[in-house]
């Protein structure tokens, strides 16, 4: 055999190795920007350059992992018997890649959008981790450049199906579930539609109809989660056009009533296999990370520069990263660990609505919203624990721990994840006692701290009380040095600091006086939180298929506990800012909606900030039970040095770094109190 003949052989025997996993088969790099950020640079690792492109990948539907992707047996197969997906890509690095601290930051991006810029690059007390920026360019951009300034390759690439193009969001598409004879795949859908003023005339579909017919279909109204669904009449409804993606009531021009839940049940057709996007989450990191080059032969940009691999996500994110977790696609198809630490901001311990047919991701269950969307499932907690309310026995480190392919994970939760989703259930078990923690988990509350922000507009906007604009960056910076040193150095991270039923800072949230938040004028408190759910999808539930919308409530058997405060109802327990320890107000993570007045459901991802009174006698004259500023600070340097201690406890527990320390105690010096 000749040596042309040979290599041939070799190269067609490992084309086809290459064709039987999962992967990204190509990537393909359409725009370079080098330098970009006008040519800034940061510290020692100088300038950044950006590749923008899109990623193809395939994947294998009998892989034991990617089997469990729901519909993935309905796909359409390529020649090689995989199904395939494409996605953008887009990648901020050093210039001179030997400068960089040679980590990948990935971003699992919530509903399109660069979250971590807003949080992570701006200002220690300012800026919202809300405020998308999906194609940083400018100086402005940059922010305090503190990722650029670790070191870090940061990357960005779609996995949400239901993420809308345009706006510079990353998206990625999959195929639409086929039946065996090639018809499209129709199924029971749910829509809710929560109506917040006046002027919505549309309520659109993620999936459309499967017909016109309105007898296969039921709009109702409420007011509350808790209360009777009421039918609108198929005469005062209809569908907007004959796409059948979006409905609206009759007569044309009449809007949603404002204050209401409406809920569409519906055939839907043209199912996403939306589960790829979990593939996705798991093989643009691989490729970056061991590849030297895709199968055409175009180089990895990253080949060789990558030492490990951090996750970061907001919300949406984490809730997507507890189920890529639990059912194991933190191992590549070698065996090796995808990521080596996960840094989750505000997931609670649910999952996401993803893995299943008509799935809705970007749905997020609240006390008031979503309830009826399978975000709240058991297994709640990493660590693996029988449910009787299920029969089931489960954890989200359960598969990780068997193929030793767990990441480090630093679990952070606002407040408002405790009121509004349950969140206790990440560290108790099912009975509702405390939890140790696992050897690769370590738990954070943010005291006193909402979901949202309540920036930009000041006042209570769609709430009762004005909202609460506390935010966790400082914080957050922190704790990503942390987990890299954890990684990197096997450093143990700060302790977790959470609410706990052992010691009594963690408790039902009825009666008030349990809880201690104090009687405020003009404050309702009513205890109202998102309860421990357990419900009926339907027998096909496990295969990802819910066939019972609504589903039935089969009770509330999840111990659903909130944080302790002190007598300012403040949290007592968790890391509390120096807003907090400090405070010239009460914030909480929970608040109440202003809409429909008297109804008291809760106000979603908003917290609420109630000043304290100026003077003693203003507090009186109020009968606030609350000390007021002058009461707590003698002078102003007495509130600078409140400041300064609280924000010196957290940097000696390296919960805050020197640059937001001193922001800290600046920001306290210039500022108006007790002066």
């Amino acid at each position: 055999m000749n040596g042309a003949r040979l290599t041939c052989i070799v190269l067609l025997l490992l084309g086809n190795a290459a064709s039987s996993f999962a992967r990204v088969a190509r990537i393909q790099i359409t725009r370079v920007e080098s330098p970009t950020f006008e040519g800034m640079s940061f510290g020692k690792v100088g300038q950044y350059e950006k590749l923008v492109g899109r990623v193809f990948g395939e994947v294998d539907p009998n892989d034991p992992i990617d089997s469990q992707i729901t519909d993935i047996a309905l796909a359409p197969k390529n020649s090689s018997g995989l199904v395939e997906y494409s996605a953008d890509i887009y990648m901020l690095r050093p210039v001179d890649p030997s400068k960089g601290n040679h980590r990948l930051f990935l971003e699992i991006n919530n509903r399109g959008s660069n979250l971590s810029f807003a949080q992570l690059n701006n200002s220690s007390t300012g800026a919202p981790p809300f405020g998308s920026l999906n194609d940083p360019t400018t100086v402005g951009d940059a922010g305090n450049g503190f990722l650029m300034r670790q070191g870090y390759t940061m990357v960005w690439s779609g996995w949400d199906v239901t993420a809308l193009p345009g706006g510079g969001r990353f998206t990625i598409t999959v195929p639409v579930a086929k039946n065996p004879d090639g018809s499209t795949v129709t199924g029971p859908a749910l829509e809710e539609f929560v109506i917040d003023d006046d002027a919505t005339f549309t309520g659109p579909l993620t999936y459309p109809a499967a017909t016109s017919d309105k007898s296969q279909a039921t709009l109702t109204v409420r007011t509350g989660y808790e209360d009777p669904q009421q039918t609108v009449p198929a005469e005062s409804w209809a569908y907007t056009d004959a796409s059948l993606k979006a409905i609206k009531l009759l007569p044309d021009g009449t809007p949603f009533e404002r204050g209401t839940l409406y809920e569409l049940t519906y055939e839907a057709k043209d199912a996403l296999v939306a589960g790829l996007g979990l593939a996705a989450i798991r093989d643009v990191p691989v490729f970056l990370h061991h590849a030297r080059a895709d199968d055409l032969g175009t180089p990895n940009p990253l080949a060789g520069d990558v030492h490990s691999v951090y996750s970061y996500s907001i919300s949406q994110g984490s809730r997507v990263m507890h189920d890529f977790l639990w059912l194991g696609f933190n191992q590549d198809h070698q065996g090796r660990r995808v990521f080596d630490g996960m840094l989750n901001w505000i997931g609670g311990g649910n999952g996401d609505f993803l893995n299943y047919r008509f799935a809705q991701p970007a749905r997020t269950q609240r006390q008031h919203v979503a309830r009826w969307y399978p975000e709240f499932q058991f297994p709640f907690a990493y660590q693996t624990l029988f449910d009787p309310n299920t029969g089931k026995k489960d954890g989200r480190n359960r598969r990780c721990v068997e193929t030793h392919t767990c990441p480090k994970i630093l679990e952070v939760n606002s407040e408002n994840e405790y009121w509004e989703k349950a969140g206790s259930m990440l560290h108790l078990d099912l009975f509702g006692d405390d939890l140790t923690d696992p050897s690769n988990v370590r738990y954070y509350l943010m005291s006193g701290l909402p979901h949202n922000p309540g920036v930009g507009p000041t006042g209570p906007g769609i709430c009762q009380q004005n909202r609460n604009p506390l935010v966790a960056n400082p914080v957050m910076r922190a704790l990503l040095v942390d987990l890299d040193e954890w990684v990197s150095w096997r450093r143990e991270p700060p302790a977790s600091r959470l609410p706990r039923v052992t010691n009594g800072t963690l408790v039902p949230p009825l009666p008030q006086s349990g809880v201690g938040f104090p009687e405020i004028p003009g404050v309702v408190y009513n205890g109202r939180i998102h309860t421990g759910d357990l419900f009926d999808f339907g027998p096909m539930f496990d295969q990802g298929i819910l066939t019972a919308l609504p589903p039935i409530l089969l009770g509330t058997p999840y111990p659903a506990l909130v944080p302790k405060t002190d007598s300012d109802g403040n949290d007592i327990a968790g890391i509390r800012l120096p807003e907090v320890a400090a405070p010239v107000a009460t914030y909480t993570g929970w608040g109440l909606r202003a809409f429909p007045r008297g109804a008291n459901e809760g106000c979603d991802a908003f917290g609420q900030k109630i000043d304290f009174a100026a003077t003693k006698a203003e507090r009186l004259s109020n009968g606030d039970p609350r000390l007021s500023i002058e009461e707590r600070y003698p002078n102003h340097d007495a509130y600078v040095t409140a400041v300064a201690h609280a924000a010196l406890e957290l940097r000696r527990k390296r919960l805050l770094l020197d640059d937001d320390l001193l922001a800290y105690i600046v920001a306290a010096v210039e500022s108006s109190v007790a002066k």
